[in-house]
């Protein structure tokens, strides 16, 4: 599938605006400081996806979206976050993408920081899809190394054109 097709380039942020603050000196709980980065670059994404009018309320998509991350994270490996869910909020799929050079704290499952955004958003009736692009995106970002490629891009046009390789 062309997943260049599912993203525009109103939902593309080359830089998102989330900023890691740094770590405490004293004791904390580590836990905490990551979801509270986890919350702050879900709430800058649902708003972004939000803005386009194709979603009922902001509030409850962030609340869809945090809800699916304290499921299981949604950090993969490779410096790829991909947090997605299905919610009667969207009202067709949905396709976002951010993009943080210095990386934020994201429960990765290979211990690193994430720097690519991608964010899913799907009708809960929309199963075959959701997972269909879900399974692909995945696969390229587990086993080749395409996040260089977005690293690199100095556009949303040469997103739109690095997913069209996926």
């Amino acid at each position: 599938m062309n997943l260049a097709k599912l993203i525009r380039p109103e939902l593309i942020r080359m830089e998102l605006r989330t900023v890691q603050p740094p770590e405490p000196e004293e004791p904390y709980d580590r836990e905490r400081f990551v979801w509270s980065i986890k919350e702050a670059a879900i709430s800058e994404l649902a708003e972004m996806v939000a803005d386009t009018g194709r979603v009922g309320s902001l509030k409850r998509l962030r609340t869809d979206l945090l809800n699916r991350e304290k499921k299981a994270t949604t950090g993969l490996s490779h410096g790829v976050a991909m947090p997605h869910v299905r919610t009667r909020e969207a009202r067709e799929f949905l396709m976002a993408f951010g993009r943080s050079t210095p990386g934020l704290e994201f429960g990765c499952l290979d211990g690193g920081r994430a720097h690519l955004f991608f964010v899913l958003i799907a009708p809960p009736y929309d199963d075959i899809l959701y997972l269909r692009i879900y399974r692909q995106m995945a696969e390229a970002f587990g086993f080749r190394d395409a996040a260089h490629i977005f690293m690199g891009a100095s556009g949303p046009g040469e997103i739109i054109r690095a997913l069209k390789s996926l």
